[in-house]
């Protein structure tokens, strides 16, 4: 066996220091490891020699790139070159597009730990506009009450955790509490940062879709990615414009259905998560699936046997699958299998943490003023809830007028109380994570809340299998429940 270490991220700085003390050279790109790998499947040369060849023939591995990439469609030897950027002073609805990206790696700026400070980002499209007084006027009134609830918060916080509050030592972890409820009034124009990493086939992509956006900021954005990286990757980045298919799509589709929702009964109260589908008979598949792989069986033959099964030997298979788990591990690939699909009402907030499972299928809708706001329970519990309505009103109404004449601009003005729609399709492995993380009793109380219910539905469709969901707290109560 032999290994070797092909290469590594390093800060730019570093890079450019070490550029900067040597001759010139052309090979600090990430093309020539793309280029060798490409040529792994034709070239009988060892992987590491062909990795030195490019080095050494930075302007031939670039037109194999250019071939093998865009000729021939192979795309993920794209997927070699890694970037990283440090992204900021781009503005929460900014982000939530950014994110989407579900095969890079993302870490943000947590509203959550650190005390907001007062800047923002301004449309482009409200500038020069009736609106941008306005804007700039309701944006002041959401960072003072900000303020406001964070000083009234924080006592209220250390009265509620007396027993944490007697040890100065959890002092940021209170004040953390505080913060993370203020924030439910802060708009999505605040300014948020994060580091990315994402490989050249994803960023791409990324640029395409920017290119196409119907908002400024993110063609601005993507602009400025793709300025960082056309002189350095030059033949693995090249189909980065606007597309018809990203920017008019959806447009066209909506014109298209318009004509269908006319006289349609009034909405149901709002449900913050139903289970609109599920895979039937999920815990027989599952254990169809296990049977299959250990025994070596056709799958038709695997599920008569568990047909046949006794409730009690259908458990104890279960419970082998479980008994050797620690809280971090995940579940059996096998779990896969089963997906459920649920409708979630969720605050912007909320999904400031969902969108973070990108394993998941998020399907989330505009953002709807008329579904009502996710108020946290302190905000009324220190008599500030009728001041926090009326600012959020205020910035529905803002919307509304927004969304007739620059829609592009409108989210900007909601705050992370105002909530949507999302169709989250997910497997039972990955809801399983999902629940470890933010149902634990470490997680903020309104993603907990959706994970709970998102969990209590599957347990009800999939009694064995879903057993298990529960928080990292209650990890060994589970654990006893099963396997003791």
């Amino acid at each position: 066996m032999k290994v070797f270490l092909a290469g590594y991220n390093l800060d730019s700085e570093v890079i450019e220091e070490l550029k900067a003390a040597a001759p010139p050279r052309l090979d600090a790109t990430p093309e020539t490891l793309s280029a060798a790998y490409a040529r792994i499947s034709r070239d009988p040369r060892p992987v590491n020699e062909l990795r030195r060849a490019a080095r050494q023939e930075v302007e031939r591995s670039r037109q194999s790139n250019q071939t093998i990439i865009f000729g021939l469609g192979h795309s993920s030897v794209a997927e070699h070159a890694v970037f990283n950027f440090d992204v900021l002073e781009v503005s929460r609805c900014a982000m939530e597009e950014l994110e989407k990206f579900r095969l890079c790696s993302f870490t943000e700026k947590s509203q959550r730990y650190i005390t907001l400070d007062s800047a923002y980002h301004t449309p482009a499209e409200l500038k020069n506009t009736r609106w941008a007084k306005v804007f700039a006027a309701l944006i002041q009134q959401q960072q003072d009450l900000y303020s406001r609830l964070f000083e009234q918060l924080k006592p209220y916080v250390a009265d509620k955790y007396a027993a944490l509050a007697a040890d100065p030592k959890n002092k940021n972890l209170l004040e953390g509490y505080a913060k993370e409820d203020a924030r439910y009034i802060t708009g999505l124009a605040v300014y948020a940062q994060a580091g990315m990493t994402v490989n050249a086939r994803n960023l791409e992509k990324m640029l395409r879709r920017f290119a196409s956006h119907p908002l400024q900021e993110l063609r601005a954005l993507g602009q400025a990615l793709h300025a960082l990286v056309q002189d350095i990757a030059p033949s693995i980045i090249k189909y980065q414009e606007a597309n018809d298919f990203d920017k008019n799509t959806y447009g066209e589709l909506a014109e298209c259905t318009t004509g269908f929702i006319r006289n349609q009964p009034a909405e149901p109260a709002v449900q913050q998560c139903r289970l609109l589908d599920y895979t039937e008979d999920g815990d027989a598949k599952i254990l169809a699936a296990l049977l299959a792989k250990t025994q070596a069986l056709d799958w038709l033959s695997a599920q008569k046997i568990v047909q046949q099964m006794s409730g009690a030997e259908q458990k104890n298979i279960f419970r082998i699958c479980v008994k050797n788990m620690q809280p971090w591990d995940q579940m059996l690939r096998e779990f896969e299998l089963v997906d459920l699909t649920f409708e979630l009402v969720v605050s912007a907030s909320c999904f400031a943490q969902l969108k973070r499972h990108r394993m998941a299928t998020l399907l989330a809708g505009r953002y709807a003023p008329e579904l009502g706001l996710r108020i946290p329970p302190s905000i009324a519990a220190v008599g500030l809830a009728a001041e926090f309505e009326r600012v959020a009103r205020g910035a529905a109404d803002l919307y509304r007028e927004l969304q007739a004449e620059l829609p592009a601009a409108a989210d900007y003005v909601l705050t992370n109380a105002h909530q949507r729609r999302v169709l989250c399709k997910v497997n039972l492995r990955e809801l399983y994570h999902i629940s470890r993380l933010r149902e634990d009793a470490h997680a903020q109380w309104d993603i907990r809340e959706i994970a709970g219910l998102m969990c209590a539905a599957a347990r009800e469709v999939l009694p064995l299998t879903a057993s298990f969901t529960g928080g990292k707290d209650v990890y060994p109560e589970l654990y006893a429940a099963i396997c003791a």
